[in-house]
């Protein structure tokens, strides 16, 4: 079917042409005497047929431009499409109101190059403002960019289309790390986690890259997030919302998060330190399933005592280590004699950072000696 449309656009306008300049060329050549033969009519038909037979070089190639177009527009974002043709409609009328002044232009060659300059370059610049600026506007104009919590709608295809708006700070993103720690379905259990729970799917790939690698560690590790994932959405009260858009510009699945998290005005979800600072960065907020348990963990105060199993040696010398029942390492200073051993410590000191808590102790037997 396109391919008979392209061929009869030639003919159409191979006939114009022949209408047109056809009898001009026999005049110029002196056989415009001849009669019927030379008529604007006949010089249609002698345009088209050229054109025509040009066609079955040309057509090929043609139709397989216009294919590759429709394919790009298809798999483009609906976003992508609206606020790229918007842009060049705004640049073309912009370059519509420029040319007015300049049509006294007297200069043949100026009036009739600068405005098929302008047109063009306006009309390009407005596509591409309007296509790498359309976060920004929707969350300008408040286009249905964000997750919602009551009824379901239809998803567009870009994923921007989702359920009723819901307020700013309310939903929850999760990265991949969180999910495979598994503490979040807890976390949400307790509901100590309010709002909609939001799972992009490009952080879905992910997880089902995990779990499908070949390295049976990681496979594991991404099961236990898909099972994670289940129990959140089928067992827990917790509105869970899958973010079905992407972000082709970016490669970087934490970087995806980040821009996710603003556009919809959310908060990213991890217990990755590094992901943590990024956001804190550019002043996204982030929630750290890390800060959370350290901070529910009991308070240990330096000259309280506690009753731990060494079980390794520590990275300096004559080092031991020991781990409370939340995880918590302490270190045993002129521990390594007791590994293997249950022995009461008197703490000294306390180290707090957002990768976790670590406690410094010496054994209450040496202190007593001393």
């Amino acid at each position: 079917m396109v391919r008979r449309i392209v061929q009869l656009f030639f003919v159409i306008v191979g006939g114009t042409l022949g209408y047109l300049y056809f009898p001009l060329l026999f005049k110029a050549i002196h056989i415009s005497e001849i009669g019927w033969l030379v008529s604007p009519y006949a010089s249609a038909v002698y345009g088209a047929l050229i054109l025509f037979l040009t066609t079955f070089w040309v057509v090929d190639y043609i139709v397989g431009l216009i294919r590759k177009i429709e394919e790009t527009l298809v798999k483009a974002p609906a976003t992508d499409i609206l606020f790229g043709s918007l842009g060049l409609i705004i640049g073309l009328i912009v370059a519509y109101l420029i040319m007015i002044p300049l049509k006294d232009i007297h200069f043949q060659v100026l009036s009739t190059i600068i405005p098929i300059f302008v047109t063009l370059f306006l009309g390009y610049l407005g596509f591409q403002v309007g296509f790498k600026k359309r976060e920004e506007l929707i969350n300008l104009f408040s286009i249905p960019a964000r997750l919602g919590t009551k009824e379901k709608k239809k998803p567009s295809p870009d994923g921007t289309e989702f359920l009723e708006e819901t307020p700013a700070g309310k939903l929850k993103i999760l990265d991949t790390s969180v999910i495979i720690d598994g503490r979040i379905a807890d976390i949400c259990q307790t509901g100590f986690l309010e709002g909609t729970i939001v799972i992009p799917q490009f952080v879905l790939e992910e997880l089902q890259h995990i779990a499908d690698s070949s390295d049976a560690l990681k496979r594991n590790r991404g099961r236990r997030g898909l099972d994670i994932l289940n129990r959140i959405r089928k067992e827990l009260e917790m509105n869970v919302e899958i973010y079905e858009g992407d972000f082709d510009d970016v490669q970087e699945v934490d970087s995806k998060l980040v821009k996710l998290a603003k556009l919809t005005s959310g908060i990213v979800v991890t217990n990755d330190f590094n992901l943590n600072k990024v956001c804190e960065l550019q002043n996204v907020p982030v929630l750290n399933i890390n800060d959370l348990a350290n901070a529910v963990k009991p308070v240990v105060l330096p000259g309280e005592e506690l009753n731990v199993l060494v079980i390794k040696d520590g990275k300096e010398h004559n080092q031991g280590i020991a781990y409370l029942d939340d995880g918590t390492m302490i270190v045993v200073e002129e521990g390594r004699d007791y590994i293997g051993k249950r022995i009461d410590v008197l703490v000294t000191s306390v180290l707090q950072t957002s990768a976790g808590r670590m406690i410094f102790a010496k054994p209450k037997l040496l202190e007593k000696a001393l």
